[in-house]
């Protein structure tokens, strides 16, 4: 049988008590256990309320807010205004399978190393290291060719709505606001243009 998460209850003084160890921790406690993959779970002790993406949050606005931020003020405004918005299952998707896909590759790159040189072997990392340098560049481009064509595909997609609402509204007879007809049909031009002919006559 798979091994059950780590069941982490967070008191309302706000200490975090580790079932497992059966002694309190820190929020560095948890971060450790999220750098090492250790599956765990925070609830509330009174209400059992998963809590562990705010303690996870936690962790991430402490790391922000002390060395080098990974997330510019842009990046973050961007990020809110996705709450709420017709793209916000998209977007929480795509990152999340974005960096998947990283730390697949970083993890198999590691597994293969190791294979090579050995567990202690530092050349895992500075292959890893390698890859990204060499990456760089290569990412730079590819997102800006991304960019680029979603800018082309925007426009196309605007030009083929207004050519769609131009064909749409043109089968539409719209009511002509000339001149007021008289009793008999005929407009006020007509009865003016015969008045005018009878008078020469």
């Amino acid at each position: 049988m798979a091994e059950q998460p780590r069941l982490i209850k967070k008191y309302p003084n706000r200490r975090l008590y580790d079932t497992r160890t059966s002694s309190y921790i820190t929020l560095t406690d948890v971060k450790e256990l999220v750098l090492n993959h250790d599956e765990f779970q925070v609830v509330d002790a009174k209400t059992g309320e998963d809590l562990t993406r705010s303690i996870l949050l936690q962790i991430i606005l402490e790391e922000e807010a002390g060395g080098a931020p990974m997330f510019t003020s842009d990046l973050l405004a961007h990020m809110i205004r996705f709450y709420g918005n017709a793209m916000q299952g998209m977007m929480g998707k795509y990152l999340e399978s974005n960096i998947k896909a990283f730390t697949d590759m970083q993890a198999k790159l590691q597994d293969q190393a190791r294979a090579i040189y050995g567990d202690n072997s530092p050349i895992g990392q500075d292959l890893w290291a390698q890859f990204l340098n060499f990456q760089g560049p290569a990412l730079q481009s590819m997102m800006g060719a991304y960019v680029e064509q979603s800018k082309k595909m925007f426009q196309q997609m605007q030009e083929q709505l207004e050519s769609q609402t131009r064909n749409m509204f043109s089968g539409f007879q719209f009511p002509s606001y000339g001149a007021p007809a008289d009793a008999e049909g005929k407009s006020s031009d007509s009865v003016t243009a015969g008045g005018k002919a009878s008078a020469e006559k």
